[in-house]
């Protein structure tokens, strides 16, 4: 298995479990602790996805030139 699939999984698994902890939370059958404890699992998770999206926005948004550097996407260039 590559280890761009297993990363990709990694993210899925991450929103999956994001899902399941929020799905708890709002069936209001939580006690106070455990609301707690998944609430800063929740946000923890959430950083990491948001982390993982935002990094991977930011390759998208570059471009190969033809001299084979990146550089970042600009509309402009022709």
């Amino acid at each position: 298995m590559s280890s761009t699939v297993k990363k990709e999984a990694n993210f899925e698994d991450k929103i999956r479990e994001l899902e399941e902890i929020v799905k708890e939370l709002e069936s209001g059958e939580v006690n106070l602790d455990d609301a707690i404890e998944k609430y800063t699992q929740a946000m923890k998770l959430a950083k990491e996805c948001s982390d993982k999206l935002n990094a991977a926005t930011e390759k998208v948004n570059k471009i190969l030139k033809e001299n084979g550097e990146l550089a970042d996407f600009d509309v402009s260039e022709e």
